[in-house]
């Protein structure tokens, strides 16, 4: 942005560079002055007041390279630093039987983090918080005193309203306009936590994860599917995600795709997640639904010869490529990404999939896509929601830092955030 581009002021165009300097540390880690210089297209005065201004306020750190690296004549060029360790996010995944907790710090880091596996079952929104408090309570007392955290993140297999995160509907957990976001924020102020809550769709937040660090970074247009129970998927357009008018879009698990088919939890009947989810595999299969290692054991089974697990993966195998036919004609992704338990089958499917598609796909659309499995593993739901959590601090990180309300930063020394009761961040 330069100035007076479109009416933006200094003070403007100084935000937004900040927030992109911010933002490329974040997702690049540690980086030179000079490949921020030519990555920024600024020049070296300019960088080197942006990263001060961040320093100031205990965002990054500047170190000298390590030996050797970049060596040549004239003075070495500092790296900037994202303070991981004193910057961070929580990020809470909630899935039918498990419950996943964790401190990321700015840069990507996981820096704690804490997970609960339970019996599958329709639990109140009390009893999941009340877990998440706990866990957040563990994880602070192992933090350090000057740490702050920036900001909350929730990823839900639900449509959610993210306005104030109140999930609308979660059919695989029976929650019906549960108020996620505001009692998350009711709890962890009881832990000294005041920062901002942001609750999306899990399959949601795994694209927005897989795009800025994943399977799909480099990616203008990428799916992101995930499997449990349900079905979901997180879709980028443009290098944007698709939300839809009310925040709701993406629920490909709810598309019909077999009218004769069974009846599915959202009370629709013949949804792809009745062909392709965890309770189909299963049944086809002929296991009873269990713990969340019996999908994998199927694909072990068919792969070990046995025709009724051979079968079930083929049926999957075929309306996977149905459905994933369906996406690529629609939104000619350059990338499908294939996450939770279809990360399991994928590779079991994979050439049945690439089969079908050659009939349900158009060929200028398939010829160009790619399949693949999460660069992140199962945590792309997790980084999704720490990602989120990220995003008011990337975006504007004076402002975000001028909100934190009492408690969370009561004072400022020489541009420098002070929490209540500990030290500058900057020091």
């Amino acid at each position: 942005m330069a100035a007076g581009a479109a009416g933006a002021t200094q003070d403007e165009v100084r935000r937004h560079n900040v927030s992109t300097l911010l933002r490329y540390v974040h997702v690049h880690g540690p980086t030179s002055r000079a490949e921020l210089t030519a990555a920024m297209q600024l020049n070296r005065s300019t960088i080197g007041a942006l990263t001060a201004d961040l320093t100031s306020a205990g965002l990054v750190r500047e170190e000298l390279p390590a030996r050797g690296a970049g060596a040549g004549a004239g003075r070495p060029s500092l790296v900037v630093v994202p303070r991981s360790e004193r910057v961070y996010v929580l990020a809470f995944d909630i899935g039918v039987d498990y419950l996943i907790a964790a401190r990321v710090g700015l840069g990507g880091a996981i820096l704690d983090r804490r997970e609960l596996y339970r019996p599958r079952g329709d639990y109140a929104l009390d009893d999941v918080v009340a877990h998440l408090g706990r866990f957040t309570g563990e994880m602070l007392s192992r933090a350090g005193a000057d740490t702050v955290c920036v900001g909350i993140g929730a990823a839900i297999a639900g449509v959610v309203r993210e306005s104030d995160g109140l999930v609308r509907f979660a059919p695989n957990l029976g929650w019906v306009d549960a108020p996620l976001g505001q009692t998350l924020q009711t709890v962890l102020a009881h832990y000294g936590i005041h920062a901002p809550v942001a609750v999306g769709n899990d399959a949601d937040l795994g694209a927005l994860a897989e795009h800025v660090r994943g399977a799909a970074a480099g990616a203008t247009d990428a799916v992101y599917l995930t499997g449990e129970v349900g079905v979901g998927a997180g879709i980028i357009v443009g290098g944007e995600p698709l939300r839809g008018a009310g925040g709701y879009g993406g629920e490909l698990g709810h598309m019909v795709v077999n009218p004769a088919g069974r009846l599915c939890r959202c009370g629709a009947r013949g949804c792809w997640e009745t062909e392709i989810g965890e309770k189909a595999i299963l049944d086809a299969a002929g296991h009873p639904d269990g713990p969340r290692s019996t999908v994998p054991a199927v694909v072990t089974a068919a792969a070990g010869g046995d025709p009724r697990a051979a079968a079930a993966i083929r049926h999957v195998g075929e309306w996977l490529g149905i459905g994933v036919g369906n996406l690529v004609n629609i939104f000619n992704p350059e990338v499908v990404v294939f996450g939770g338990l279809l990360r399991d089958i994928l590779p079991a499917v994979e050439q049945q999939l690439r089969t079908t598609l050659r009939t349900s796909g158009l060929v200028a659309p398939r010829e160009q896509v790619r399949l693949v499995s999460p660069g992140l593993g199962p945590d792309s739901t997790l980084v999704g929601a720490a990602e989120r959590a990220f995003g008011p601090l990337l975006s504007d990180p004076p402002g975000a830092l001028a909100r934190q309300p009492a408690g969370q930063r009561e004072d400022r020394v020489e541009g420098r955030m002070i929490s209540a009761g500990r030290r500058p961040l900057g020091d």
